[in-house]
């Protein structure tokens, strides 16, 4: 009996959940719930991912937030994630996935560095990152960068690295105008809490400095699945059923990088 009260309470809190995403991408109020205070609109802002699909696996919260807002949205991709011999394939479906996701194909590039490989072990030099990423701020203008934290939300390396390369930049005098996010990596039960986790996460924000830390939820949950559709050749069971039931579907916490 108890068991089906828990079962039963996890299910209201369940779908009280994604009734309060619906109920935010449909309301006039959602800039006043999130209080980003203007941080995220109209910015030129660049997301550096790792490998084709994290952009559709955790930062689809962001980049529909981004999109709304009036911000012209960049990705740079430090590699084709060709640890498996597909790198061609799966360039491809970033860009495929980036249409679903309103960000411009001609603004999205995908690096085959040699020394950018994918794969666990594979360490990738801060500097290099660093160097790559900088030549895109100017090229393109931002103003505002957009990666994964020190753990990279799985703890998978080539993660870790693109924030190092960011951070990389960021002691560089001349790029001091320049803001950066991460995304704030949450333990292994909020991470499959689905969008339960709305709700840690809006208090977690809080509790932080003003400022410091903002929690994007996502205002069109179905593009996630629609955008990670797209990488066909990742497209199997187990990241169906991660797409569903990850937290990150539902909501970001960004946290400024000082």
């Amino acid at each position: 009996m108890e068991w089906l009260v828990i079962i039963i309470t996890l299910v209201v809190l369940w779908v009280a959940s994604l009734f309060k995403i619906l109920y935010e991408s449909l309301s006039a109020s959602q800039a006043a719930v999130l209080n980003d205070g203007g941080v995220f609109r109209n910015r030129n802002v660049l997301l550096v991912i790792a490998h084709p699909d994290d952009e559709s696996m955790f930062f689809t919260p962001t980049l529909n937030y981004l999109s709304l807002r009036g911000c012209n949205l960049h990705i740079l991709c430090m590699s084709t994630g060709n640890a498996d011999g597909m790198g061609n394939v799966r360039k491809e479906e970033l860009y495929l996935a980036s249409i679903v996701l309103k960000v411009p194909q001609k603004q999205v590039k995908v690096l085959d560095h040699p020394d950018l490989q994918d794969g666990f072990g594979k360490s990738w030099n801060s500097k290099l990152l660093s160097k790559i990423i900088k030549e895109e701020l100017v090229n393109c203008a931002i103003d505002l960068v957009i990666t994964f934290d020190n753990y990279g939300v799985s703890g998978h390396c080539n993660h870790q690295d693109v924030h190092q390369g960011v951070r990389k930049l960021l002691q560089d005098t001349s790029h001091k105008e320049v803001e950066a996010w991460e995304l704030v990596s949450t333990n292994i039960l909020r991470k499959y809490s689905g969008p339960v986790d709305i709700w840690l996460s809006l208090l977690s924000a809080k509790f932080h400095l003003s400022g410091v830390v903002h929690c994007l939820l996502n205002e069109h949950p179905r593009r996630s699945l629609a955008a990670m559709a797209q990488h066909k050749s990742q497209w199997v069971w187990f990241r169906k059923l991660f797409v569903s039931f990850s937290s990150y579907t539902y909501v970001n916490c960004l946290k400024k990088i000082n």
